[in-house]
């Protein structure tokens, strides 16, 4: 993995997208989807006993991290199954791209580029929760974790967590299970207004928002990036994400999310890491920053 810090320009500077990265939604509508579970937050109280959680040592780069083996049979009675659009969203499966995050927040970590300690973290798409769980060893004072199913977040985020963080960790540490679109309305640090101008709740915003593997959908990369929008604190708050260049067979991809994020305007982006190991197609690691 190589840090370069490199702007991301997909627009000239007459307005025109670049050839070959042309971006329509139209081109990839697809069968509606159920209606999404509810919005809820999930409490360490709420791990049923029933479903075995083995953590097992992930060794990143020197860096020991404690992951859960949680079976999608035992849980959502799926076998073999990455994903069902709309039911269950691969948060049991660990993904390539949360284990690049993790060894991208700890260089930035290192180079000084990124500061964790005392910041409001938020972990989006969360599943393992690896990400989130670094942010609370490097001392920050709040992490939420946010998944699509609260299942996720009961059979394997909070274990994983309770695995990995000690007890008498004095960081406000909490779970929300819900579809992008909706669970704004259940985060505690958010912006009050929906249109984005800089006024804060009293609680002012993430000062920090990671996601890995979020971006593989068209579908739902508008309300990801509202979300976004709606979390973020003002000023300074930044985003990282991990994620496949392109996810061929349902069109999405880091790139795809850029483009939304390009033709807002709200904010830029930079290159921190890049991964062609030939395992899979390119990996990258982006930093997003207010204007």
């Amino acid at each position: 993995m190589a840090a370069q810090q490199s702007a991301f320009t997909l627009f000239s500077s007459d307005g025109e997208q670049q050839p070959g990265l042309a971006l329509s939604f139209l081109d990839s509508l697809q069968t509606p989807l159920p209606p999404p579970p509810p919005c809820v937050e999930v409490f360490p109280s709420n791990v049923p006993t029933s479903v075995k959680h083995t953590p097992e040592p992930l060794n990143l780069d020197g860096l020991t991290l404690l992951k859960g083996r949680v079976s999608t049979q035992q849980v959502f009675a799926l076998s073999n199954s990455d994903l069902v659009p709309g039911k269950y969203e691969g948060g049991l499966k660990l993904w390539e791209g949360s284990l690049d995050l993790v060894k991208a927040l700890r260089s930035e970590d290192e180079a000084k580029h990124l500061s964790i300690a005392g910041k409001r973290v938020l972990e989006l798409g969360c599943g393992h929760g690896l990400p989130g769980i670094f942010a609370c060893l490097k001392g920050a004072a709040a992490v939420h974790f946010q998944d699509f199913n609260a299942e996720v977040l009961q059979c394997l985020t909070i274990p994983n967590v309770n695995a990995n963080i000690l007890q008498n960790s004095e960081a406000d540490i909490r779970y929300f299970a819900g579809d992008w679109g909706e669970v704004h309305q259940l985060l505690r640090h958010l912006n009050t207004d929906e249109n984005c101008n800089c006024e804060l709740n009293e609680y002012g915003g993430y000062d920090i928002i990671l996601m890995a593997e979020t971006v593989y959908s068209i579908s739902t990369l508008p309300n990801l990036y509202q979300l976004i929008k709606k979390c973020i604190s003002r000023p300074g708050g930044v985003v990282y994400m991990a994620a496949k260049k392109h996810y061929f067979g349902v069109g999405g991809g880091s790139r795809r999310f850029l483009s939304v994020v390009e033709k807002d305007g709200f904010l830029k982006a930079s290159l921190v890491a890049e991964v062609a190991d030939g395992s899979s197609n390119v990996r990258e690691v982006w930093k997003l920053e207010i204007k």
